[in-house]
């Protein structure tokens, strides 16, 4: 990892390879693009071949498109071979795809629950599988996985995205205790409701099934997070802080971010 102290602004992360899944939208293209913003090359994972065309224009030069389906073992393993052919050693993972299914408990069929598990928690032991033995070999790297509150706590209506994110959070300490000492570092940030596509169709999820406004919806999920939603941005901002020097000494810790929490 490069010292950011050292470099100028926009640099702090030159000569680095970020491999980043989600980044199609919300969370992971706030990710891909504050990393390409300190200099870094960045591998942007979506999930079809047919959505690359919508990050050609903010990617350009900087970085690659890679489609690989996270729920899929090969994929993932093929996606990293792209990227070490194309870019070089991946440097950090960030595991920022997900999805959200609210439905109550007794109605989430099987189906649902596995494919919530498959995406928000099988995804990142996939790509960390695939993306760890180098990392090792190479003596430094940075993993982190995207999780939220959700991993920390319970929730209403979201049992397999709970199960799921407390799932990865298990995961990300057990790795950091497994690799104590490895120089790979391993962290989840935890946030609170986005401003992301997935938030507001859990706000579109609420007015349908209750019949309230959008507004008196967005309200009832910000009631405990200083009734706003976090931007993108300010999770990006902690993933910086993870990969960088200030970061180095930080392995086993779930981050909260949220107003009020």
């Amino acid at each position: 990892m490069q010292d950011s102290g050292t470099r100028p602004p926009g640099r702090a992360f030159a000569g680095q390879v970020v491999l980043v899944s989600g980044a199609r939208q919300g969370i992971g293209a706030a990710i891909a693009r504050a990393f390409i913003g300190e200099g870094a090359r960045v591998a942007a994972l979506v999930h079809k071949p047919e959505q690359a065309q919508e990050l050609e224009a903010w990617l350009a030069s900087a970085g690659i498109c890679v489609a690989a389906d996270v729920t899929d073992e090969g994929d993932c393993r093929a996606a990293v071979r792209e990227c070490e052919d194309r870019l070089g050693a991946c440097n950090v993972l960030v595991n920022a795809a997900g999805i959200a299914i609210s439905k109550k408990f007794v109605d989430t069929d099987y189906e649902t629950w596995q494919r919530v598990i498959a995406t928000d928690l099988d995804g990142p032991y996939h790509l960390i599988r695939a993306a760890l033995p180098a990392m090792l070999a190479r003596g430094s790297g940075v993993v982190i996985s995207i999780a939220s509150t959700a991993g920390l706590q319970g929730g209403k209506y979201i049992a397999a995205y709970t199960a799921a994110k407390h799932g990865l959070v298990g995961l990300t300490r057990a790795l950091a205790a497994e690799y104590a000492g490895s120089g790979v570092t391993f962290n989840c940030v935890c946030p609170a409701y986005v401003d992301t596509p997935m938030t507001e169709r859990t706000i579109e999820t609420i007015v349908q099934k209750t019949g309230r406004s959008r507004e008196a919806a967005l309200q009832a999920l910000l009631v405990d997070q200083g009734g706003r939603l976090v931007a993108p941005e300010e999770v990006a901002a902690t993933c910086l802080m993870l990969a960088s020097e200030s970061g180095k000494s930080i392995s086993g810790e779930a981050i909260v971010i949220g107003p009020g929490t």
